[in-house]
């Protein structure tokens, strides 16, 4: 049984879903609590990384998920960075979700111009 905690700020699209499953085996998804999740969404872009809060999340992960399993990991750069060095010293596997982009631009009746992004999920990738 293959697990995949869930270290970035979205739900996963269904398109994320079925790819895990068929492509790495995820039996089981695993969301962070509210208050973990709370801390990984907002990340302090002032001073120093807080390495204690992630020290909080390195806890849980390590109850929840065993070595070979899956982290995808994406966010704040610097807490990714740690994260993702802290996951391959444990043993897990981190990724992260690749996407193909589209911009679509229209001018709308009153002249002004609306900007929509499109991000569709391609694959996982494993930090290398």
């Amino acid at each position: 049984m293959m697990k995949m905690l869930l270290l970035f700020s979205h739900i996963l699209t269904q398109d994320q879903k079925v790819d895990a499953i068929k492509k790495l085996n995820i039996d089981e998804f695993i969301y962070l609590p509210e208050e973990l999740q709370n801390i990984w969404s907002n990340i302090n872009p002032y001073g120093e990384l807080e390495i204690d809060k992630l020290n909080k999340i390195k806890e849980f992960i390590k109850k929840n998920i065993d070595k070979g399993d899956y982290i995808l990991i994406q966010g704040d750069f610097g807490a990714v960075y740690h994260m993702v060095n802290f996951a391959k010293k444990e043993g897990f596997v981190p990724v992260y979700s690749t996407t193909k982009r589209a911009h679509k631009e229209s001018t709308l009746d009153d002249n002004t111009v609306e900007s929509i992004k499109l991000f569709k999920h391609v694959c996982f990738r494993r930090y290398v």
